[in-house]
């Protein structure tokens, strides 16, 4: 069975946006979607993106404007206008949830997107702890294991080693999806995703930068 990485933060706007249609186009395929949760600020500024928040007003209006709200017609997700309002909390928590649900052999496949969604359609703040829980709760999983392992030094470690992995592979932006080690930054590109599960592109992208 083909896999898709999928490096991402719980809280990112088109990670959100591409979230059901990579869900489809995994289903479709027979594909399994590889969870690696990232602490996407320092992915970010080690890549020399750097954060958001620090790049020109231009740039924030339009790509977390105007591309939003295109791309949020165009897949049928809907958000709230401008930033969520606790868009800049910390992401560990939410991110950590994850990676303990896929330690604890759960499919966070709909965890990841309720997390999203929740994050972009309904402003909810996923620092906060009674928010995951009740975000659980209505996909029926149990919080309590998931938020009880979320800042433990294992999950911690699996954190780190998503993020060192994410930027020893070039990746400087979420989500960011591989498949067979070709890179496809960006929900933009979930078709060349779809078509590479099928047949892979000629050429090559490096699989591991050292």
């Amino acid at each position: 069975m083909s896999g898709i990485e999928y490096f991402y933060s719980a809280h990112s706007a088109f990670a959100y946006l591409g979230s059901a249609r990579l869900m489809e186009i995994a289903a479709a395929a027979g594909a399994t979607i590889v969870h690696k949760p990232v602490d996407l600020l320092r992915v970010m500024v080690e890549s020399g993106a750097g954060s958001t928040r620090e790049r020109g007003g231009r740039h924030r209006d339009y790509y977390f404007g105007r591309e939003i709200e295109r791309w949020s017609e165009w897949r049928n997700a809907p958000v709230v206008t401008g930033m969520p309002t606790y868009h800049y909390n910390d992401t560990a928590l939410c991110n950590g949830m994850l990676i303990a649900g896929i330690g604890q052999g759960q499919n966070v496949d709909r965890l990841a997107h309720r997390m999203l969604e929740a994050h972009w359609r309904d402003d909810a703040d996923l620092a906060d702890r009674e928010t995951l829980v009740r975000l659980a709760k209505e996909i029926d999983l149990d919080p309590a294991p998931l938020l009880d392992a979320a800042l433990s030094p294992e999950v911690a470690a699996v954190y780190l080693a998503n993020t060192e992995e994410a930027i020893r592979r070039s990746v400087f932006g979420s989500p960011t999806y591989f498949v067979n080690g070709d890179m496809f930054y960006g929900q933009d590109h979930l078709e060349f995703v779809e078509r590479a599960l099928k047949l892979p592109f000629k050429g090559a992208w490096p699989r591991d930068r050292r």
